[in-house]
């Protein structure tokens, strides 16, 4: 009989790295764990308690990889492991804020969930404390987004909001200055940050072609980009989010 997929309000991740930051993450709620042998050992490895045991939440179901052709798409990369979950609850922006000091992502319209996961494992690995999204121009929480995320999903508060405006005027109130990422600007965000004096940075990127929408834009701080090669019109928006992060990070320890 076919696996469902996913279930009512279920999620299922796959991968290794998305399975095994899931497990670790007390937010999450678990539903069913699959492995293969192979999978099991390698999570066990990495997912240790002083007493040798797994420890996990749930108890693993041992299968073998043809059962995952059954509820994963047919070009899952799964490496033998998939969870199912309950999606993470949707932290309000104040309390994502809270999460640290580095600086807050914002797209507009990114629609891409590999993008995303891409841009979320930027962002743990550049210190942002928060991504924010509109709910109604981004895509759910899926397994290929977590994938992508490599385990991000579970490190980085996601804050999806109605209005993306009324979110940076709330970020404004914050304390932050919000910067556009816009292939256009004047100065390059090097330039920007240098005249922050250390204030923290919420970055907003848009859509790739069509960029950020105009009320978007309307509500930065500031415009800046990214200092590339004239032969080049743009890069890719996860691309740009790493940069741009690293940019970020670089300029605090100068």
């Amino acid at each position: 009989m076919p696996e469902q997929r996913g279930g009512a309000g279920g999620v299922w991740l796959h991968g290794l790295h998305a399975v095994a930051a899931a497990l670790a993450n007390p937010a999450r709620r678990l539903k069913r764990l699959l492995v293969t042998e192979e999978a099991e050992a390698t999570l066990a490895a990495r997912l240790p308690r002083a007493d040798g045991s797994p420890s996990w939440r749930i108890a693993p179901e041992r299968a073998d990889r043809q059962r995952f052709g059954t509820f994963l798409p047919e070009d899952s990369v799964h490496q033998g492991a998939a969870l199912l979950v309950e999606p993470l609850p949707n932290l309000t922006l104040d309390r994502a804020l809270e999460h640290g000091e580095g600086p807050v992502l914002v797209l507009d319209q990114v629609t891409d969930p590999r993008n995303i996961g891409a841009i979320l494992r930027s962002a743990a690995a550049f210190g942002a404390s928060a991504l924010v999204m509109q709910d109604r121009h981004a895509p759910p929480e899926t397994g290929a987004l977590a994938r992508a995320a490599s385990g991000a999903l579970e490190v980085v508060p996601v804050v999806r909001v109605v209005n993306l405006s009324r979110a940076l005027d709330e970020l404004k109130k914050a304390g932050l200055w919000v910067v556009g990422l816009d292939g256009a600007a004047p100065v390059t965000l090097a330039q920007t940050q240098a005249g922050l004096g250390g204030r923290r940075v919420a970055l907003v990127l848009g859509a790739e072609g069509d960029g950020m929408r105009r009320l978007t834009r309307e509500n930065c701080d500031e415009l800046s980009r990214l200092p590339i090669a004239a032969e080049m019109e743009s890069l890719n928006v996860s691309a740009a989010a790493a940069v741009a992060l690293y940019e970020l990070v670089r300029g605090e320890h100068r």
